[in-house]
C-alpha cells in the first residue's frame, strides 16, 4: 500500500504486473488503515496493480477469505466484474500447476 507513495515503484509494479496480496480485514486489525474504507485498495486497482484478496490468520484477525470479500463490497461498492478481476489475478498469481490454472479459469468463466 505504501507503494502509492512512489510512482515509480507504482509504474514497475504495474509493468511487471507483481502481485501484491492484500489483506484488508488484517490491514484494519494492524490500523494500517482505520477504516476499511479508508484502505488504498480501491486505488491500487485504479492503477493497474495486480492485486489478489487474501485473510491473514483468520483465528486472529478476524475473516476469512469470503469475509474479506464481504467487507470489501460493503466498504467499496464493488461490482462482479471487479471481483472476477481479483479472483482472475489469484489464479494467475496461484502455484499451482497448467492443468489446475486452465480448470481455475473455466470454473470463473463459468460462474
Amino acid at each position: 500500500m505504501r507503494c502509492l507513495e512512489d510512482p515509480e515503484l507504482v509504474a514497475r509494479l504495474r509493468d511487471e504486473q507483481t502481485v501484491l496480496t492484500v489483506c484488508p480485514l488484517s490491514n484494519v486489525r494492524l490500523k494500517v488503515v482505520e477504516r476499511l474504507e479508508d484502505h488504498p485498495l480501491p486505488r491500487l486497482l485504479a492503477e493497474g496493480l495486480n492485486v489478489t484478496l487474501n485473510s491473514d490468520d483468520p483465528a486472529y484477525f478476524g475473516g476469512g477469505m469470503l469475509d474479506n470479500f464481504l467487507a470489501c463490497q460493503r466498504a467499496f461498492d464493488w461490482n462482479e466484474a471487479t471481483f472476477r478481476r481479483l479472483a482472475g489475478n489469484a489464479i494467475e498469481a496461484a502455484f499451482v500447476d497448467e492443468g489446475r490454472r486452465d480448470e481455475l479459469r473455466r470454473l470463473l468463466a463459468e460462474a
